[in-house]
């Protein structure tokens, strides 16, 4: 687990630099960001607070869970959420009890959700219904893009570059 702190904090000011595009976003594609709600449950304080200031860098609301019993609670209340991120070994419910409650839901079935663990249990999340499972802490770096893609948007940085192609080839 000290390993794994430490691997997140060393990659904590590069997720930084990244995400500080979206501080320069027209009003219109932050408008669209900052109605995203995502519920995130993870059990470890620094994890927690370091993906949900990433989360939030992206102008999105984050609502946090720290174990897996407020978790049911949340996803079988009436709050909207966007996408999912959750752990799998938490206090209360499993990250993976999680999952099959929410795809049991009318409401959640389509929701994408995110397994953000440092297990190895991938083949078990997608088969409880997740979307995708990214590995702590070398996944970090690809749960923005991740996030993006589960909610069919284009990442700021991608939207900057191809208006730099753009006004080059123009």
């Amino acid at each position: 687990m000290l390993y794994q702190t430490q691997a997140i904090c060393a990659n904590l000011h590069q997720i930084c630099r990244y995400t500080r595009s979206s501080l320069t976003l027209p009003r219109e594609r932050l408008r669209v960001l900052q109605q995203i709600t995502i519920l995130y449950v993870e059990d470890h304080d620094l994890v927690l607070f370091t993906v949900k200031q990433m989360l939030e860098l992206e102008g999105w609301h984050v609502r946090i869970c720290r174990d897996g019993n407020q978790a049911l609670r949340q996803l079988s209340g009436d709050e909207h959420y966007d996408l999912i991120i959750l752990d799998i070994e938490l206090s209360g419910a499993s990250g993976l009890d999680l999952i099959r409650h929410a795809r049991s839901l009318p409401q959640r079935q389509a929701m994408p959700i995110i397994m953000f663990t440092a297990s190895d249990c991938a083949d078990e999340a997608l088969a409880a219904g997740a979307d995708e499972c990214l590995k702590k802490p070398a996944g970090i770096k690809d749960l923005l893009d991740t996030c993006y893609r589960l909610l069919n948007l284009e990442p700021a940085s991608e939207s900057s570059e191809r208006k730099n192609r753009a006004s080059n080839n123009g």
